[in-house]
């Protein structure tokens, strides 16, 4: 995969057993969703909260001896990776805090767009800050409404109010566990039940994981209780338009998973259909550059009528390059993780398939490993539109600079990356595989407009939040 990094995958668990495995094998399933550290409390048997994090994989962060430590019926987890917030180890997640209400532990998938301005708010107030995470800024706004409220419902509402940006959080306050989803729905949430017990989390695969049943997608502005036996929906304040991030669907999310009532296989692969429509090819073989690229170019085979080749082997041990946190780290991990298969290559005229170009600098290393392994025409189609605007909402593309579509014309792309050709699907082709309304979509790095205010920015609609909760 040549293009953004995602932030964060959260999770939240009530059961009426230990849930440590439970978080545990959650975390590793939505891997994907951030490598740099992972982290989870419970609720023990002595009414204290416990923590548990650290730095890399799950596996490193959560060392099973450490984890039979712990053991608690109720707790969040986070895998995380660092966008905005610093790489400090003090910002890893969840944010642990002791208030004259309970203990509070946060989890946060996403970025908070006025954090600066909240942040001075607070400080000015007399509120002090040992780090630069959202989660922190979330459990002091948290903490000074619950004060003020004594009520966890109403002081989330209050604290949403104030939240400009995407947020999908769970929270644990004491035994008591909680997931919200901004007003907007950027980042998703799902709610599932799991055996004697009900799970809030970013992707429904990981309900399948844990044998439980995907419930439904948490809607955007609301807020989930859940409970050993049921859970307790609250409406909270809400948009009219929604923004669901498209690049859930392009790259972000497992194929396995549902996200928004679509499921993500089933996007990819009308994404490749569409694609090969839009901008077909003569050539010999369809590639995917694995596995983000696999199901759209799958798609394209079918549509286009061309036969599907697995062109690279992939290490599985190999970490996922695109989420590595520096572009040196990166572009030395791709040879480690790719190879051509020459029987497969060479002599043909070839598409590979990838999900989207930010840098370009991976795909320019694979295709040069494809010429090398003997392949005489390399052509590019990429199931995303050209990135030419930043992300504000916890994707790693914060400079127009880095953007190699952003003022350039396929044909100079294509010199820069060494391919043939390039094709991208279009905006109306990506709406179209999403299959829904375009004003459902944050396509805010691929179109320049923006959900919410974003100074500098253009902002799509005026969208008032609903006073009705």
């Amino acid at each position: 995969m040549t293009g953004p990094k995602h932030s964060c995958g959260v999770v939240g668990i009530a059961a009426t057993y230990n849930v440590v495995p439970a978080l545990q094998k959650t975390l590793m399933i939505i891997q994907h969703r951030g490598q740099e550290s992972a982290g989870i409390t419970v609720f023990n048997d002595d009414g204290k909260m416990d923590i548990l994090a650290g730095s890399g994989l799950v596996q490193v962060a959560l060392p099973s001896n450490r984890l039979a430590e712990l053991k608690g019926n109720s707790g969040i987890g986070h895998v995380r990776y660092p966008t905005a917030d610093s790489k400090d180890e003090k910002n890893i997640q969840p944010f642990k805090v002791t208030t004259n209400f309970g203990a509070v532990a946060v989890a946060h998938n996403g970025e908070i767009t006025n954090y600066d301005e909240l942040e001075a708010k607070y400080l000015s107030a007399g509120y002090s800050f040992t780090t630069n995470s959202g989660s922190e800024l979330v459990t002091k706004i948290l903490s000074k409404h619950m004060s003020q409220h004594n009520d966890p419902i109403k002081a989330m509402k209050s604290m949403m109010g104030e939240l400009e940006g995407s947020y999908a959080l769970t929270i644990q306050i004491d035994n008591r566990i909680f997931g919200i989803r901004d007003p907007y729905g950027l980042r998703p949430l799902c709610i599932g039940e799991i055996e004697e017990g009900h799970i809030v989390v970013s992707e429904s695969a990981a309900i399948d994981a844990l044998n439980g049943t995907f419930i439904r997608d948490v809607a955007p502005g609301e807020i989930i209780e859940v409970m050993h036996d049921h859970f307790i929906p609250h409406k909270g304040p809400a948009h009219k338009h929604k923004a669901n991030c498209m690049f859930e669907w392009v790259y972000f999310a497992r194929p396995d998973s549902v996200i928004d009532e679509r499921e993500v296989y089933d996007v990819r692969k009308r994404i490749g259909e569409i694609l090969a429509r839009e901008c077909p090819a003569d050539v010999d073989i369809i590639m995917p550059i694995p596995d983000s690229g696999r199901a759209h170019a799958i798609g394209f085979s079918i549509a286009s009528g061309i036969p599907y080749e697995e062109g690279f082997m992939k290490n599985r041990f190999a970490e996922r390059t695109f989420i590595l946190p520096d572009q040196k780290e990166r572009e030395l991990a791709v040879s480690m993780k790719m190879n051509p298969i020459k029987s497969t290559v060479e002599g043909k005229r070839m598409v590979i398939v990838d999900d989207s170009i930010v840098r370009g600098t991976t795909l320019k290393k694979l295709i040069s490993m494809l010429r090398k392994a003997g392949a005489k025409e390399v052509h590019v189609r990429v199931g995303s539109p050209p990135v030419i605007a930043p992300c504000y909402y916890g994707v790693d593309m914060r400079s127009r600079e880095q953007f190699v579509a952003n003022g350039r014309s396929n044909k100079e792309v294509c010199d820069i990356i060494g391919a043939d050709s390039l094709g991208y699907i279009s905006i109306e082709g990506l709406v179209e595989a999403i299959n829904k309304p375009e004003s459902e979509l944050c396509l805010g790095c691929v179109s320049g407009k923006y959900p919410t205010r974003i100074p500098g920015e253009t902002q799509r609609f005026q969208s008032k939040l609903n006073e009705e909760f």
